[in-house]
Order: structure tokens, then C-alpha cells, then sequence
């Protein structure tokens, strides 16, 4: 945002450095991007933020600068003297889509001059950037840099019925704007039209057909409030961006519509002549009520931490444009007494970012001055927390880089082939984006899974020698009639085995100390491997699927390498876990290891026989490790697999014996065949 030094000081009369104005702006929330001597001129450019479209015109920084440095702001009158001829008589207006325009202002000026503008008005115009054109629409580029409240100017005699129509365009329109390019409309558009015809992009762009040249008489003055999100959508679909769409995208003041439609004319009638018809036209909503916002005096002191005079904030808070909420109902403020210990203002109408407490406590300290709070000042603070959810993120992070992956950021949305690919938590269509992110990317995700194996395909495509991925993002389920249910997930693709990714999972659970490890049970996901794929249960609840993908899913997601992929629901294992730290102290007694070797009908799954293994154990069990699974018809028997595994066992009081260690072996073969058949093979 480039702004004027000769034009700022029309509105307040500044009598220091331009060095020491930008110091204070800079204090209080305006960063300095830097400044040009221009003609005799000087540009300085801000940087504005977003919450802050009142300071994209002259007239906002000159009440920043006003309230800084404690001097009168002269805003001009803009009081146009008017004709006899109504305005209503000239021009009417009407609003088909009040969702995408909120309020349209339109004036009617005749028998204007078209011609060049007077040196004043060009050197404020081509020091902040513009070429001056004509006096007509250098007046309404000057009021959209005096207010930010953008205006067009439309040629009285080119619109057809002399009537304005705001309105969604009808199929297949086109207009050629003022670039003399043609573009083609949208359906989500809003565009300002006549009786026949398409005339402007509202809040865009005008149409070439109105646009104010040497044989222009009457002009239309149009000042309007549109609807952001549409403005923002239009620009960027037709890749047309401008000093109006860059205003109506952050919003504009909706009290300021008239002030700004008043000073176009005011201008107009000075600069060009010509009668102004009698009123206007004015149609749609008026400016909504603002709630009034109170300020206890104490919460500066407790906030800043410095105590700012009662007076000294009262004067900030209404120069800044603020009104007393008692002044407002009342017609004689100066019979009220001023509450001691807290001020009520109502915010003015462009500032729609102020509305709680802590907004006025920010307003308050921006402009008192940053540098006035004392490097050591005892500011009370209280110590945060981090939420369960990130706690837990900070474990499974640790774990699975521990592991050698790497964490993936993927979008939320996927093409309809790799939705369609696997859904393993609802059957239900997916919710469709009207405006894809990238192209054919329109279907948000119902699984991580399908994202994740199009990211191995790209580092595929890349040669990358080892792709270990893993990501924890929002999925988002259907339901009818209802927002998407959004559960949050852990995704994992990876390279490895079943049994390895399958151990991760088991090592993210031991991390988080879950009561009891994830058991297993047989997968229904047809992407999956039925002999190396599994669905996860921890705490009765499913916890997640983890499985090897079928040569037919590698061919779908063109992947040449083997992929095992684990899909987990993190909301599970953030209920389950335990993140209160446990103190024990170290064993003084080394530990002794049985290797157990049984023999088992091929059904019997290693999750359920580890369950067996860990209850009854008794109380010198310490660990339990998976070794191998070994299959030979010929020794072991038709339908028979042998599962060797390690137990660890320690006693707190001493060294464990061999026949105490053997005693617990036997004890776990003992129940292992009762359970499951098992029977012990020599090793």
C-alpha cells in the first residue's frame, strides 16, 4: 500500500520527520516496506494486514498518525450541492442476488467535462502509482485511495433502460471489460448489468461498453458493498486482480459506501462541472448494529503491565473512532459521569476486527507505545499446557522417526479413482469441492491411505532409494444431512514387511503405556494381502487395519516396489493413552530369558497366544518377543506351524533360579495347551 506524504498532510497537519512518522506507524502495528522520492513527492509503502482494510486509503493512516502524534484529523464534508432533478427519476436500481450484494448506491451526474485532471490530483495519483486517465475516473481511483471504498463510473448513456440490475450471469455471457479483453462469467459471479446486458464485474473490473471517454456526458456513480468470498472467487478464477478486488476481498466499511459516493460527486462537480441529480438511489441492507465492548481499566494494568491514565485511554480509544456507549444514547453526554473504573465504546464501522476486551486492551497499547512497557515489568503469567492430543502426536512422532520414516504432509483432497481405491471406515460417497485444489483433486479424502500411496508413487517416479512415510491428518466421513464426521489418523506407508509395520504400531501403543497391546483379527479391506493383513483392536474398540498390498493394488496405484500400509485411528490411542510420567526404579537383578517353541493349528493367531503367554506368566513376567513362525507338513503335520518366542523374566528380590524360570515356562506351555492345543517342540 503506497501512500502520498503531501497527500497525508491534507488531513492532518504533521510537523515531524517522515523518519519519526514511520518509527510510530511501525510501534503501532504498520510495518514500513520502504520509500521512493517521487516528483517532488515522497511514497512510503506499508505493509497492511488483512484484519486492516480501513488503512488501504489516506484517510485511515491519517487517524492512525492523527491518534499517534495527538492531532485534529480533518475529514472532508463531501456535502455536493444537488439539482431538482431526483435521482430516482434518471436511474433505478434492483438487487437479484442479495447474498452476493449487500448494498448498491447510485448518483446520477449530467452535463459533466470530460478532461484531464488538474496537476494536484495527477501527482497524488502517479506518486502512488496510477496513470491518470480523465478527470472522471482519476476522481473515483482518488476516493478509492482517499477511503478505500472503490467506485466505477459507468457512461449514463450507454446503459440500456439507463437501469442497474446486480445479478448472478446467465449461461454462456461474456463481457469485454475495460482492458479490452473479453472473459467469460460464472454462474457463482455477480455482475452489474443494465436492461440487456452484462456493464461490470462487480467489484472487479468494468465493461468496455460504459467505460467513461471524450464523449461521455452524464455519468453513473456507483459505490457498492459485495459479498468478499465472491469478489476473492471471481478474481481468481478470471485471474483478474485490481485495486477495487483487492478491497472488497478484505471488506469494506459498510458505513462508508455513502460518505464515499457523496465525495466522488463532490469532485466531479468541481473538477468536471455538470448538475448532480437530487438524492440517490440507494438499495439493500443498511449497516448492521455494532455491540458495544466494555473495558476494565484493571486489565490494562494486569495485560500491558504498565497503568495507563484513565483519560489517556479514553482519548485513544474515540480518536480512534470510537463511541462511548452513553454518549450514543444519550443526547446530552455531557451530563453523564464517566464510569472510574472501566469505559464502554461502541467500535466504529470499520473496524469489524474489534470485539472483545482484548482488542481494546491491543488498541490501547499499540498506540500508547510498545516501547513505553519497562524490559523487566512483572507481568503475570501462567504456565501453559500442551493439549493431550499434541502430547500424544510428540510420542508417535518420536517413535516412528526413531524408526527411520519420514513424515508426509499431503492434501485433503483426491481425484475419484483414488478415493474409490479404499475406504476402509464408511461405504458412503465422498463430499465433492466446487473448486478443486489442484486438478481433479475435488473429493475429500475418506482414508490417508490412498494420499499416501500416490506420494510413494511420485518418490518412486523420483528413484528415491527408501520411502518410509507417515502422516497424521483429518479424514472426512460422510453423513447425511449433517457436517462430515472428521477423525483424525495415522497413515504409514512403508517398504517393510507386514510384521514390521505391524511392530510399529505395537511400539507407538508401548510408548504411550495403553493398558494392554493391540490384538488382531482377521482384515476385509480387498486392497490387502489376506495372509499378511490384519484389523487392530485395542481397549475393544477398532483401532486401525495394517496390511501388505495385492500385486492388483500395486498395478491400480502404478507402485513397482512391495507396500505395506496401516491406517490408525489416533482418537483410540489418545483415550488409551497413559502420559503420566511413572517413576521405577533400575532391576538390581539381571534378567533370564526362556525360548519357547509350540507347535499350533495354523488358525491360531500369534496376537491370541501372546495374550495367553502375558496372563499367565505370573508376577516374574518382563517381556515377550516374537521370533519366527515355521511351517513343514512333513515334520510338523498337515494344517501345523510352530511359533518360537522369547520370554524375559526378573524377580525384584533376587536372581532367578533355572528351575524357577523353567517352572514359569511350564506354567505358559501348560495353559497354551489348554487354550489353544499347543504342545511344546523340542528345540
Amino acid at each position: 500500500m503506497l501512500i502520498s506524504w503531501n497527500w497525508l498532510k491534507q488531513y492532518v497537519a504533521l510537523d515531524v520527520s517522515a523518519a519519526e512518522l514511520q518509527r510510530r506507524l511501525m510501534f503501532a502495528g504498520i510495518n514500513i516496506e520502504g520509500e521512493k522520492e517521487v516528483g517532488g513527492d515522497l511514497a512510503i509503502d506499508l505493509e497492511i494486514t488483512s484484519n486492516r482494510p480501513d488503512c488501504l486509503g489516506h484517510l485511515g493512516i491519517a487517524r492512525e498518525v492523527a491518534v499517534l502524534f495527538d492531532k485534529e484529523l480533518k475529514i472532508p464534508a463531501a456535502r455536493p450541492a444537488e439539482g431538482k432533478t431526483p435521482a430516482a427519476e434518471l436511474t433505478q436500481v434492483r438487487i437479484d442476488c442479495p447474498d452476493l450484494c449487500f448494498r448498491y448506491i447510485a448518483r446520477v451526474v449530467r452535463s459533466v467535462k470530460v478532461a484531464p485532471s488538474p496537476k494536484w490530483m495527477t501527482r497524488r495519483l502517479e506518486t502512488v502509482g496510477l496513470t491518470p486517465i480523465n478527470n472522471v475516473v482519476d476522481i473515483s481511483n482518488y476516493v478509492l485511495l482517499e477511503c478505500s471504498q472503490p467506485l466505477h463510473t459507468f457512461d449514463y448513456a450507454g446503459l440500456e433502460g439507463h437501469e442497474i440490475v446486480v445479478r448472478r450471469p446467465k449461461p454462456g455471457e461474456k463481457i469485454e471489460a475495460i482492458d479490452h479483453n473479453t472473459y467469460e462469467l460464472s454462474p457463482e459471479m455477480c455482475v452489474i448489468a443494465d436492461a440487456r446486458r452484462p456493464v461490470a464485474i462487480a467489484g472487479v473490473m468494468g465493461g468496455a461498453a460504459t467505460e467513461i471517454g471524450p464523449s461521455t456526458r452524464d455519468v453513473l456513480v456507483e459505490s457498492a458493498e459485495f459479498d468478499p468470498v465472491a469478489i476473492r472467487s471471481a478474481a481468481r478464477k478470471l485471474n483478474l486482480h485490481s485495486d477495487s478486488s483487492y478491497r472488497f476481498e478484505r471488506r469494506v466499511d459498510p458505513e462508508g459506501v455513502e460518505w464515499a459516493s457523496r465525495r466522488c460527486c463532490e469532485l466531479i462537480l468541481e473538477l468536471a462541472g455538470g448538475e448532480l441529480a437530487a438524492g440517490s438511489v440507494d438499495v439493500g441492507q443498511q449497516p448492521p448494529k455494532r455491540e458495544p465492548i466494555t473495558l476494565r481499566f484493571s486489565q490494562l494494568q494486569r495485560i500491558l503491565g504498565i497503568e495507563v491514565p484513565a483519560d489517556e485511554v479514553r482519548r485513544i480509544l474515540l480518536a480512534l473512532g470510537n463511541i462511548e456507549a452513553n454518549e450514543a444514547a444519550d443526547p446530552h453526554p455531557s451530563s453523564l459521569i464517566p464510569h472510574p473504573s472501566s469505559l464502554t465504546v461502541i467500535p466504529p464501522s470499520w473496524r469489524r476486527d474489534l470485539t472483545r476486551e482484548i482488542d481494546l486492551v491491543e488498541e490501547v497499547g499499540r498506540i500508547h507505545g510498545y516501547e513505553e512497557i519497562p524490559e523487566d515489568v512483572a507481568v503475570p503469567m501462567a504456565p501453559s499446557a500442551k493439549r493431550r492430543e499434541d502430547r500424544v502426536l510428540e510420542v508417535i512422532r518420536g517413535v516412528l522417526t526413531a524408526a527411520g520414516l519420514d513424515e508426509a504432509l499431503t492434501l485433503s483432497t483426491v481425484d475419484q479413482q483414488l478415493s474409490a481405491a479404499v475406504s476402509p471406515w464408511t461405504t458412503a460417497e465422498p463430499l465433492r469441492s466446487l473448486t478443486p485444489v489442484i486438478r481433479g483433486a475435488d473429493r475429500l479424502r475418506r482414508s490417508l491411505i490412498p494420499s499416501l500411496l500416490a506420494a510413494r508413487r511420485t518418490n518412486e517416479a523420483l528413484s528415491n532409494p527408501e520411502i518410509e512415510l507417515f502422516e497424521t491428518a483429518k479424514v472426512y466421513l460422510p453423513r447425511p444431512g449433517k457436517l462430515p464426521d472428521e477423525q483424525w489418523m495415522l497413515g504409514i506407508t512403508s517398504g517393510q514387511d507386514f510384521l514390521t509395520v505391524k511392530g510399529w504400531i505395537e511400539a507407538v501403543a508401548d510408548a504411550l503405556k495403553c493398558p494392554e497391546p493391540p490384538t488382531a483379527d482377521d482384515s476385509d479391506l480387498s486392497l490387502f494381502d489376506p495372509q499378511q493383513s490384519c484389523r487392530l483392536r485395542l481397549g475393544g474398540q477398532v483401532l486401525g487395519y495394517v496390511g501388505r498390498v495385492l500385486p492388483e493394488g500395486l498395478k491400480e496405484f502404478d507402485l513397482r516396489g512391495s507396500t505395506t500400509v496401516a491406517e490408525i485411528k489416533l482418537g483410540v490411542l489418545v483415550a488409551a493413552a497413559n502420559l503420566m510420567p511413572q517413576y521405577a526404579p533400575l532391576p538390581p537383578f539381571p534378567s533370564v530369558t526362556r525360548d519357547v517353541n509350540l507347535v499350533v493349528a495354523e488358525p491360531v493367531r500369534w496376537s491370541d497366544l501372546a495374550a495367553t503367554v502375558r496372563a499367565h506368566a505370573g508376577p516374574f513376567f518382563e517381556g515377550l518377543q516374537y521370533r519366527d513362525t515355521f511351517r513343514d507338513p512333513k515334520r510338523l503335520g498337515a494344517g501345523k506351524k510352530s511359533l518360537l518366542f522369547t520370554i524375559d523374566l526378573r524377580s525384584k528380590e533376587g536372581t532367578l533360579t533355572s528351575p524357577q524360570a523353567d517352572a514359569v515356562r511350564d506354567q505358559i506351555v501348560a495353559a497354551c495347551r489348554e487354550k489353544h492345543g499347543a504342545e511344546l517342540r523340542a528345540m
